[in-house]
């Protein structure tokens, strides 16, 4: 099916969650097409994927990579494809469910306004809209975005998100090979490099429910990425090397 929409899903042993995530996602009055990136799941993930793609026929791709290789470079494999293929709106969303399918239409009407370049399901503009997270973790994660905020400057509520729909014409503008960090703080990086380059990101309030199937994917290396890697990001910003890839 003709779909000017592409949504993301990397996936790490998530045979609980894919079929039930890509069937929902098709189910949606929107239109969207899927592209798996698979980092060789030894629990079959990209088994049961392949077998809904013979139903799926034209809407359902994947992507195998030979391991796991991070997530941030799992969704620039995907925007590559994605813009390689010609899509408008490329988005980014967990396979467990954290991140509700029907919340991709209000991304897509967000992007599809010309003031808009991207647009973050964010579960922090509005108060604190998480579900099923124990406190420590809601804390860790809401004051890690305002240090995000104190140490770059961005306006971004929610700037670890990983729910979010960009632009066809952003993605062409972002240099990917300057694309440093490969876990959560790849999430920071996008969105700084964006607002560096002179694009306008919308935040949509969304409400964020932790997974109950699966096991989660964060451990205290992804969490001290994002802790020091803004101080790498800030640097970077002051000595000019946040650049497009092509002149805006």
């Amino acid at each position: 099916m003709k779909s000017d929409s592409l949504v993301i899903i990397p996936t790490y042993n998530e045979k609980e969650n894919i079929e039930r995530i890509i069937r929902k996602v098709f189910s949606l009055k929107q239109a969207f097409n899927i592209l798996i990136v698979e980092d060789n799941s030894p629990d079959g993930t990209a088994s049961i994927v392949k077998k809904l793609m013979e139903e799926f026929s034209g809407r359902l791709f994947i992507l195998e990579r030979k391991g796991k290789l991070g997530l941030g470079t799992a969704y620039i494999a995907g925007f590559k494809w994605g813009l390689e293929h010609e899509y408008e709106y490329l988005f980014e969303m967990d396979a467990d469910f954290s991140h509700n399918p029907e919340d991709l239409m209000r991304l897509y009407e967000a992007v599809s306004k010309p003031e808009n370049d991207a647009a973050i399901g964010s579960r922090y503009i509005t108060g604190v809209n998480v579900v099923n997270w124990p406190m420590g973790r809601v804390l860790m994660s809401y004051y890690a975005s305002a240090y995000v905020r104190m140490v770059t400057g961005l306006k971004i509520m929610d700037t670890t998100a990983g729910f979010m729909c960009w632009s066809k014409r952003l993605l062409e503008n972002i240099d990917f090979n300057r694309i440093k960090f490969v876990g959560y703080a790849f999430q920071i990086e996008m969105k700084y490099t964006a607002v560096k380059l002179g694009f306008n990101i919308v935040e949509v309030p969304i409400i964020f429910t932790d997974r109950t199937e699966g096991t989660s994917k964060m451990n205290k290396s992804i969490f001290r990425e994002a802790i020091f890697g803004v101080i790498d990001l800030r640097l970077r910003s002051l000595l000019g090397k946040i650049k497009p890839v092509k002149s805006i």
